[in-house]
């Protein structure tokens, strides 16, 4: 498939190391979540870039990994939650590879909208129509540029406005703008009922601060992900969602990971300042 399918721009490229993390947590016998699903993405985009990395970049890639770990276990519950209480409606910011649809266990009528650029939807269809997936619930995606205009595709696809949802951010604001991703947010709760859920993740803005300082010529390493940040998670996060309508509970990941009985190690490399975000419409 790499040599005659859709070739995927670079943002949404990450997705395929996101995928190939989720799938190395499936192996593990402690694993906080598993996906079937992410191997296969991986196999179909090609050989991994990964041999004969440097102590640095191993360093940065484990880091990376419990943080994609312990955010794809919290949405996950967050999701599930949602449901549980009665909605039925879930929109999938950039959801690159994301298995969600396949994977998890959703009750009757639930909806599942995946929006993300046409050239990475076009791949992931390539891949569900070889391995003859079927999804899990009634999954419709929605080809758009999330820093345009999308709601109305959305509303287009059968989204409806008026019944209860619950949206999904994972690894996205910092690809966008801060434009953009306070437009995301804000279209995103007039689009809510009272009681709809967003669940994000927010990057850290020391993070992306640092890496400007040691490249003041904006260009990084092959597979260096922070090279394609456009911005990072407002500071007073829960202060920015509450003027854009949302009440929002902000958690660290060592916290999180912690709770789900996988304390990060003292010394271990850490997405250090990036946080997770559960927020309800108010």
């Amino acid at each position: 498939m790499p040599d005659d399918g859709p070739v995927l721009p670079a943002v949404g490229a990450t997705s395929v190391g996101v995928a190939e993390l989720r799938a190395a947590e499936t192996q593990r016998a402690d694993r906080l979540f598993a996906d079937p699903f992410a191997a296969s993405f991986v196999r179909a985009a090609g050989p991994s870039e990964h041999p004969g990395e440097d102590a640095r970049r191993r360093q940065r890639r484990a880091a990376l990994g419990s943080w994609v770990v312990v955010r794809t276990r919290f949405l996950d519950e967050l999701v599930l939650g949602a449901c549980a209480r009665g909605c039925r409606q879930v929109v999938i910011f950039g959801a690159g590879l994301d298995a969600r649809a396949f994977r998890l266990t959703w009750p009757d009528k639930l909806r599942v909208f995946e929006i993300d650029l046409p050239e990475v939807l076009e791949f992931k269809e390539q891949v569900v129509r070889t391995e003859g997936w079927r999804p899990a619930c009634e999954r419709i995606t929605v080809p758009v540029d999330l820093s345009g205009n999308w709601g109305r595709p959305l509303a287009d696809a059968g989204f409806d406005a008026g019944s209860g949802v619950t949206w999904l951010a994972e690894g996205l604001l910092a690809y966008l703008s801060p434009e953009a991703s306070d437009s995301l947010v804000s279209r995103a709760a007039e689009l809510s009922p009272a009681g709809s859920r967003l669940g994000l993740t927010l990057a850290s803005g020391r993070r992306l601060e640092a890496w400007r300082e040691a490249h003041p010529d904006g260009t990084g390493e092959p597979g260096d992900y922070v090279a394609l940040w456009r911005s990072a998670g407002a500071e007073q996060a829960v202060e920015w969602l509450a003027g854009n309508g949302w009440r929002a509970d902000v958690y660290d990941i060592a916290e999180r990971a912690a709770s789900y009985g996988r304390p990060l190690d003292r010394d271990a490399p850490r997405a250090g300042g990036a946080r997770l975000v559960d927020a309800e419409r108010l």
